[in-house]
């Protein structure tokens, strides 16, 4: 018989306004507008400053300043200084340019005081489509839920991907990814989040490749673009050890978010696999191959990429693994559909130090 249960609140919610297509930028200041906001912040990273700048002036008068400071892992400092700084300018709404370091900023501000958000995601990331953010205290990612941090409206514009480094761009997809392999088997999933995964894994996974050999395929952009917002729409299912790993390794280790994601992706999809073989079916259909070469198959998808395979090729301390696995298992919010003993975790995080295919 079929049985499950929809949690509510912050999981499987998703903004309530999408607007997709090449040029859509230009709508914005419109977005503003129906918010009935008149001083919006804009917030990017330093290097996004000047897209930043052309989208504050298409919103003109009703944009009251420019935050460019976002940084990866959301310090909690930079989330308290960017509330101060809403407070003073009597910001009514945050309009945030850029990947899911300006989106986590724009989250970090919005987490207490509840401003309206408006994202124009430049990269694969997803976590847009979310009220999840992780911001790091004390050197320690640690996730955040909460309704205030789910965007108003989503404005997705291929054409602002375009400038995206190849490199970059492959292992955000590799986020993306990642978050369609680790919503289909936690107890917040529903049945609609397990069918957007799948597609978006499919999505994700043509379209990756496609842009890497022509990085300026407008019609390869917009499909990865559409893949990461289905694996956003998955990831509002819920998560687990795949993410917890790779937000130690970003929290932590200041290893960068897609990259991270990539590394962890192959070994702990390849452990699950062993468990909950019918809940990753889906996803191992979308790629072409069977439950268990899952794993493997998404370690030979780096090395199409170009991407690295293991902690040691990156430069990671064999000395750090033991603090690795500490802090995974300390944070670990028990989603995973496999128990985790400090055993099960120290097996994957040697595997992925190692950097050898699975299976």
């Amino acid at each position: 018989m079929i049985s499950f249960k929809c949690p509510g609140g912050v999981y499987n919610s998703t903004p309530r306004r999408v607007i997709f297509g090449n040029g859509s930028v230009s709508t914005i200041a419109d977005e503003v507008n129906h918010l009935g906001c008149s001083r919006a912040l804009v917030i990017s990273t330093p290097g996004r400053l000047k897209m930043a700048e052309d989208v504050a002036s298409l919103i003109g008068r009703n944009c009251v300043a420019i935050l460019p400071e976002a940084i990866s892992q959301v310090p909690i400092e930079l989330a308290r200084m960017g509330r101060e700084r809403a407070a003073e300018l009597n910001a009514d709404c945050l309009v945030s340019v850029g990947g899911g370091a300006s989106v986590g900023l724009a989250k970090g501000i919005a987490y207490e005081n509840g401003i309206p958000i408006i994202d124009i995601p430049t990269t694969y990331s997803g976590s847009e489509v979310t009220g999840f953010c992780g911001m790091t205290i004390d050197g320690v990612k640690q996730m955040h839920i909460s309704l205030n941090m789910l965007a108003s409206t989503l404005i997705y514009d291929p054409s602002l991907t375009l400038g995206l480094p190849v490199k970059t761009s492959a292992a955000s997809a590799m986020n993306a990814l990642a978050h369609c392999v680790d919503a289909v088997y936690v107890p917040t999933v529903n049945p609609v989040v397990a069918l957007a995964a799948a597609e978006g894994a499919r999505i994700t996974a043509k379209a990756v490749m496609e842009v890497v050999k022509k990085p300026d395929d407008l019609q390869a952009r917009g499909e990865l673009l559409y893949g990461a917002y289905l694996a956003g729409v998955a990831l509002t299912g819920g998560f687990a050890l795949q993410h917890g790993l790779a937000h130690v390794l970003g929290g932590t280790f200041h290893i960068e978010h897609g990259l991270a994601h990539s590394l962890c992706l192959p070994y702990v999809t390849a452990f699950n696999s062993r468990y909950v073989p019918d809940k990753l079916l889906p996803i191992a259909k979308a790629l072409e191959t069977d439950v268990l070469n899952l794993g493997g198959k998404i370690y030979d998808l780096l090395g199409v990429l170009g991407l690295p395979s293991g902690l040691c090729e990156i430069g990671f301390a064999e000395e750090n693994l033991d603090k690795l696995i500490r802090i995974t298992l300390e944070t670990d919010n028990g989603y995973n559909p496999v128990p985790l003993t400090e055993e099960a975790v120290r097996g994957i995080v040697t595997e992925m130090w190692l950097g050898r295919r699975p299976g």
